[in-house]
């Protein structure tokens, strides 16, 4: 089971990847962003971010790594939801 140390680190390695388009990387940070805004319920902000990475990891522009990345923090996020 993973927990919200392992995100953010996914977060960040990501965020921090000059490979990834800098576009996602702003969505990536807006995303860990909200996974970190304490003001919202945890499973409201999941969803919220889950929904995010759902739709950055369309982007044509991103490296297969990276989405392979992004699926499997959506992933680790669903574990915790519940």
């Amino acid at each position: 089971m993973s927990n919200m140390k392992d995100i953010i680190k996914s977060f960040d390695e990501l965020i921090n990847d000059m490979n990834v388009p800098r576009n996602v990387r702003k969505r990536l940070e807006e995303a860990k962003n909200e996974l970190l805004n304490n003001s919202v319920e945890k499973s409201v902000r999941i969803g919220k971010v889950i929904s995010t990475m759902d739709e950055i990891s369309i982007d044509i522009n991103l490296p297969i790594y990276a989405r392979t990345k992004i699926w499997n923090i959506v992933s680790m996020l669903e574990s915790i939801r519940k």
